[in-house]
């Protein structure tokens, strides 16, 4: 057998660092993807349903354009206000943390009068699959965008007591993601509504 030295040793491959994710935004992620599962099952249902006939076509309500915008600005102002935590700059943040969460409340305004002309255009939550789809559909959204208010609210508080800044980022982190991913999933379900009315 031949003599191994020291010197014929030597490494193949560096250890590669284990993929880790912070917990709660790992936990948000999977939550995340169950939400866009519900809303991809519960769009293709709406397609075969609308298949299947006996299926009323109306007009979206106007107030539902004016929400997108809203929820786009939206989308602007936290991704600024997160920004803004990473620059330490944390007066520009509690002004566009408070703003977002004035738009988001606005959005729900707004959806909720859109509702209103649906009523008011005999567009019931009970009746025609069409209409129950609609309410379905903008209900269901509207209580995920409640729970991310409840969360920036948080973030907010957060924001007011010094403890969001640039050593400290991940709670505005998770609230601009999960807030994005809201604003990505009403323009996907405005779109969609859109074409398939």
């Amino acid at each position: 057998m031949d003599k191994v030295t020291a010197g014929d040793f030597r490494i193949i491959e560096e250890p590669q660092k284990p993929l880790a994710m912070e917990p709660r935004k790992f936990g948000m992620w999977l939550f995340m993807g169950s939400v866009l599962m519900l809303f991809a099952a519960l769009t293709s249902a709406y397609i075969v349903r609308e298949a299947e006939g006996n299926w009323v076509y109306f007009e979206m309500p106007g107030l539902f354009t004016i929400s997108t915008v809203v929820i786009l600005v939206s989308s602007i102002t936290m991704q600024w206000a997160y920004w803004s935590a990473k620059k330490d700059n944390l007066e520009n943040v509690k002004i566009m943390v408070t703003l977002t969460a004035v738009l988001g409340i606005s959005f729900l305004v707004l959806q909720w009068q859109g509702w209103v002309q649906l009523v008011a255009n005999k567009i019931y939550f009970v009746g025609n699959p069409s209409g129950s789809f609609l309410y379905v559909l903008t209900g269901v959204h509207g209580l995920h965008i409640i729970s991310a208010i409840v969360f920036l609210l948080i973030v907010m508080v957060a924001t007011y007591r010094y403890k969001v800044h640039s050593k400290s980022l991940v709670s505005i982190e998770m609230c601009t993601t999960y807030w994005h991913f809201l604003g990505g999933l009403w323009l996907y379900l405005f779109v969609f509504l859109l074409l398939y009315r």
